[in-house]
């Protein structure tokens, strides 16, 4: 694969050089400068609550205060603390009337409502663990996950939930109850392990009556070192692996995160729109918001999320790099649909603030004119623009879950927002390495955070300790086995260290490509900056050790490209005629050209196909938190791959087509290869 420092190597054609710094011990490589005060070594950190119990202390010393605001029927509803506490209460009291076990395990499973986070800390409270899994997983994956995670009771959402559940019932021997929020549409349904939410709180309301004291003696046998979830790890080359993290380490994350991230109060609001199950929700809805005592807001509907963002304007918003990407298209439609003059003055603030942010990442100063310059065009062009948005108020947005390229990072700070990349992993509670204000390079990931301590390994991955570390994984000992090594996280991540001490992570140590001649390419980093454009929502660089070259499978972006091609009188009936358009082709051989023109020769893309179809989760191409399964995808496209490194012009594919009623389909279609000079 090659060492770090060689793969450190600038790759982009204009990017400034990393190196590592020597080595410190066996196996490992750390920096040579001392850790700074902001980041102690791990151990030093003592935990001694619960979630639960930083719940209950909330309720006390927040009492009527605004724990949670919920967008219902067009009007912002408000949940106090208090609130908060006695709907988790209720229900882990409930759970115990229907039977609840210490240890036994929750699945909670629907968009995202204040009933999920009151299921899963009343399941807390009464020593169970809660596990978050994906809403828009099919019904065989779902199942697949509950019974490996053996759950007993499953909190469903809605009627979608509930049968997904109900179907594969004969696959579920262990789950006792079906928990159900919200019954519409379901009125004639007669199963004997449905029960409603409010029954629930209603039958934990009347044990608490019976017994007043027991609540708390659930709440105060509850350890530090117990488990507080499952959380699903992507599941980029398999079924996700159920990684285990205790209350110390959620806690531990967030008082890590927190110490360096100090901005962040009771008074700021966050809004969540984003998946319970993902590490990233459970970090910041669930354990910092409970540290610290901010207000989290719920969007009515997923359709609504983006319109009700920016009704709330939070001060902080944390999200993965898809977010800000659809963010970077939307903003770049509207533009080239304004008037020449517009997009002129557009072109100009964009340009400035490139300028100016190239300095700054640089450590180079920035002159007082162009500070000035930067000032009107904030509030002529930049203002406006983050307005619409959402994020006027926004002090601080963190990146994370995968990689934003540089070219995003300069697209948002260029406009004043303080982006920020996060690094970390489910194992680790979410986070191990974030900027710091005024040292935002966009080819890094960020420094090691609070207790946490980060180096390589001999062959260049990224290892790290922390008090965050998790457990282990759910009945998966080989798997621990090569995450977890003398109380080391191995993240599987390929990497090196900037000269100031930020973690460059190049890409995952099975998806880096070597070329004949050794050259190792990284094809993350080739990926993001072809999507850095409207037209391109998806893109896969393959290669291999035995072909002398790269080439790239793309998704074309069904919105804007179809809006391109009406602009220009260009008529098609579907995403597959629509992608094998000649002008859409020409179109993408354009941005693979650009792009190229940016990358080291060795890197460069040869070749091209606009593939028939989207990337999709239920086809297991994508992850649900929309990560490309590689693995899979180069064994469902093997023949058009061979065919693309044999040099053959086309690729006749046949591929089948599922209805909504049930019924297949067999299509076949011609795909163009081009040749990218």
């Amino acid at each position: 694969m090659g060492s770090a420092p060689e793969q450190a190597a600038s790759v982009y054609a204009d990017a400034p050089g990393v190196v590592t710094q020597g080595a410190a011990g066996p196996g490992a490589a750390v920096l040579e400068r001392p850790t700074p005060a902001a980041a102690p070594v791990a151990d030093t950190l003592t935990i001694q609550d619960t979630l639960p119990r930083l719940l209950r202390r909330n309720a006390e010393q927040f009492g009527d205060r605004t724990a949670f605001r919920e967008k219902e029927l067009g009007i912002w509803q408000r949940i106090s603390w208090r609130q908060y506490y006695e709907h988790a209460r209720d229900f882990g009291l409930g759970l115990l009337a229907l039977g609840f076990r210490r240890g036994q395990v929750v699945a909670i499973i629907g968009d995202n409502r204040p009933e999920l986070f009151y299921a899963a800390l009343g399941t807390q409270s009464v020593g169970g663990i809660s596990y978050g899994m994906y809403q828009d997983s099919l019904a065989e994956q779902l199942a697949q996950l509950l019974d490996f995670g053996e759950a007993r009771f499953v909190f469903c959402e809605g009627q979608e939930q509930v049968d997904k559940v109900l179907e594969m019932e004969a696959l579920l021997p262990r789950v006792e109850r079906i928990i159900v929020d919200d019954w519409r549409g379901m009125w004639r349904y007669d199963h004997p392990k449905l029960i409603s939410f409010a029954e629930v709180e209603r039958l934990g309301r009347e044990l608490g009556g019976r017994e007043p004291a027991l609540f708390n003696r659930e709440l105060e046998q509850g350890k530090v070192e117990d488990v507080a979830i499952f959380c699903q790890t992507s599941g980029t080359t398999a079924l996700p692996k159920l990684a285990m993290l205790s209350y110390r380490n959620l806690i531990a994350q967030s008082m890590s995160f927190h110490a360096v991230e100090s901005h962040i109060s009771p008074h700021d609001e966050f809004v969540s729109y984003l998946p319970f199950a993902w590490i990233g929700e459970q970090m910041i809805a669930t354990s910092l918001h409970l540290l610290i005592g901010f207000t989290v807001n719920f969007p009515e509907e997923p359709e609504t999320a983006q319109r009700d963002f920016r009704e709330i304007g939070p001060q902080f918003t944390f999200a993965p790099a898809r977010i800000y990407e659809g963010l970077h298209s939307a903003v770049t439609v509207r533009i080239l649909d304004a008037g020449w003059m517009r997009r002129r003055c557009y072109d100009w603030a964009m340009g400035l603030g490139a300028r100016i942010v190239e300095r700054e990442s640089q450590g180079q100063p920035v002159p007082r004119w162009m500070r000035l310059v930067q000032f009107i065009a904030y509030w002529l062009i930049y203002r406006p623009i983050l307005d619409k948005i959402g994020f006027l108020r926004m002090r601080t947005a963190w990146n994370g879950g995968a990689s934003l390229g540089p070219d995003y990072f300069k697209f948002f700070r260029a406009m004043g927002l303080n982006l920020k990349q996060i690094y970390g992993q489910t194992e680790i509670g979410g986070i191990s390495c974030v900027h710091r204000d005024g040292q935002v390079r966009f080819w890094t990931m960020g420094y090691p955070i609070a207790n946490t301590e980060v180096r390589l390994s001999e062959d260049g991955e990224i290892i790290s300790l922390s008090p965050a570390v998790f457990l282990g994984y759910h009945k998966n000992p080989e798997a621990n086995r090569q995450a977890l090594r003398d109380g080391w996280l191995y993240s599987g991540d390929y990497g090196t260290l900037d000269p100031s001490g930020d973690v460059i992570m190049f890409d995952r140590m099975s998806d880096v490509i070597t070329l004949p001649g050794g050259v190792t390419v990284s094809p993350r980093i080739i990926e993001d900056m072809l999507k850095f454009t409207p037209y391109i929502q998806e893109g896969m660089v393959v290669g291999a050790s035995d072909r002398p070259m790269l080439a790239a499978i793309i998704n074309i972006e069904m919105r804007s490209v179809g809006k391109w091609a009406e602009d220009r009188g260009i008529a098609y009936t579907s995403y597959t005629d629509l992608s094998q358009k000649p002008q859409v082709l020409d179109l993408l051989e354009g941005i693979v050209r650009e792009v190229n023109g940016r990358l080291k020769p060795e890197w460069r893309i040869a070749r091209l196909v606009s593939l028939y179809k989207e990337f999709h989760p239920d086809d297991d191409e994508l992850t649900r938190t929309r990560k490309l399964r590689r693995r899979h995808i180069h064994e469902r496209y093997r023949d058009l791959i061979g065919a693309i490194f044999s040099g053959a012009p086309s690729f006749e594919a046949t591929f089948t087509v599922r209805y909504e009623d049930g019924r297949t389909g067999e299509v076949r279609t011609k795909l163009e290869i081009r040749d990218v000079g």
